[in-house]
């Protein structure tokens, strides 16, 4: 296997950053390159899909044949066989000269087709003939034409599911797919959302003849626990912004929290991660899933305790708990009850559940409980240091890392340190 420069392709191509999967991805890339295999992308709309088309297309012997970038879901169905393909003088409406298609200007380079999941399903059979035979038919023409092309694909949906659902030709996918290469969004490249930044502030500063914007050190750890639904694109606009409005050069943690918007839905579930190539696969996506299961249990359990706790202090409320009785079978009798202002004072109400036959059984199962929910305490509290130092032992004890891989920030990780006792 030939020896890849990754440094100077990142170089040559102006991409910046040190993340293992970006530097994989830019291997697989720099590898399948001198072949003629096509080339499927997948990742997030805005991680940057485009610079691996053209890292491909100028590492190949097809650098001196023309690269042509296509976004499918921005040609209208009606016109994406025309533009694709083609088409013969009145053939439709409008139709008022012969047109070649990129399929025939590109003969002999290299067509990205941005957006492949939302080719219509008519021009993905003409496509699939293309990459089988090298065959086209222009519109409105019955004379079959040869083309040499290489075609990179790319899409930031899942096309198992499109092929599920019937809006993707399966054939098509498995023919796509003959080199997979994943570009890995913002959130998952640690310290290189850092660099970016730094490189579009110095970019900004440059246009707007100002001074390059910087960050403390909490505002470095914000930036970094942010993130960034929409990956690269989203952080140069973000950088950008500040760049024009920001008076002061210099942000700390709440004044970037101006620039960062909310993301929809709030949620706070750790993200599942990708596994690196080599990576220790002892930290799973499973660990994790277990983490958010118990911390949903638990956090269930607690409700119902304080919403038995509640009800049991409201007079009138005796039918709505029986009505509702299954949902507190494993909680025990309440025996007290708040005093009632009044001329009478109302008889205590149980749950309907089994009630012990003496002082003795109670009391035991009084301890059980009391047993059970410490014990239960006891083993999530354990999960999670577990985890913790599952995370600190793949990334060398680097906490910054480690906090990335649990879906937490830097300052969190530390706190749970100290409650641990972890030396680190």
């Amino acid at each position: 296997m030939r020896n890849i420069d990754i440094q100077s392709i990142k170089q040559r191509f102006g991409i910046i950053g040190n993340s293992p999967l970006l530097n994989y991805a830019i291997q697989v890339a720099a590898q399948v390159a001198p072949t003629d295999m096509t080339v499927l992308i997948t990742g997030e709309s805005g991680s940057g899909k485009e610079s691996f088309s053209k890292i491909i297309h100028h590492l190949s012997p097809r650098k001196h044949g023309q690269f042509i970038a296509i976004n499918c879901g921005a040609i209208p169905e009606g016109t994406i066989d025309s533009e694709l393909f083609g088409h013969e003088k009145g053939s439709f409406t409008g139709a008022t000269d012969t047109r070649k298609g990129y399929f025939e200007v590109t003969d002999g380079g290299t067509i990205f087709l941005d957006e492949i999941g939302e080719m219509p399903l008519g021009t993905q059979a003409r496509l699939l003939r293309v990459l089988e035979n090298g065959e086209f038919i222009k519109v409105g023409s019955s004379k079959v034409q040869k083309t040499d092309v290489r075609v990179v694909a790319a899409t930031n949906v899942n096309l198992i599911n499109a092929v599920e659902k019937g809006r993707f030709r399966e054939d098509l996918y498995y023919r796509l797919n003959t080199v997979p290469i994943t570009v890995p969004p913002l959130r998952e490249r640690g310290e290189d959302i850092y660099l970016l930044f730094r490189k579009f502030a110095s970019d900004f500063a440059e246009r707007y003849r100002v001074k390059p914007i910087s960050l403390t050190e909490d505002a470095v750890e914000e930036l970094l626990s942010f993130r960034f639904p929409g990956n690269i694109r989203q952080l140069k606009n973000i950088v950008e912004q500040i760049s024009v409005l920001e008076y002061d050069r210099e942000l700390d943690a709440n004044k970037l929290r101006h620039y960062l918007p909310r993301e929809q839905g709030g949620s706070q579930v750790p993200a599942l991660l990708a596994k690196e190539p080599g990576a220790d696969q002892s930290f799973s996506e499973r660990d994790l899933l277990y983490k958010v299961l118990f911390d949903m249990r638990r956090d269930v359990s607690e409700l119902k305790k304080l919403v038995f706790e509640l009800m049991t202090r409201q007079p009138g409320d005796n039918e709505l708990l029986k009505e509702h009785s299954h949902l507190f079978e494993n909680i025990e009798k309440v025996n007290h009850v708040r005093p009632y202002k009044g001329a009478e004072q109302p008889e205590p109400y149980y749950l309907p559940v089994q009630h012990p036959r003496n002082e003795e059984e109670y009391d035991e199962r009084v301890e059980d409980i009391s047993h059970e929910t410490e014990e239960e305490g006891l083993s999530l509290e354990s999960m999670e240091k577990e985890m913790i130092l599952k995370a600190l032992k793949k990334h060398n004890n680097k906490r910054k890392y480690a906090a990335n891989d649990l879906g937490i920030s830097e300052r969190t990780l530390y706190r749970k340190l100290k409650q641990y006792d972890i030396e680190n």
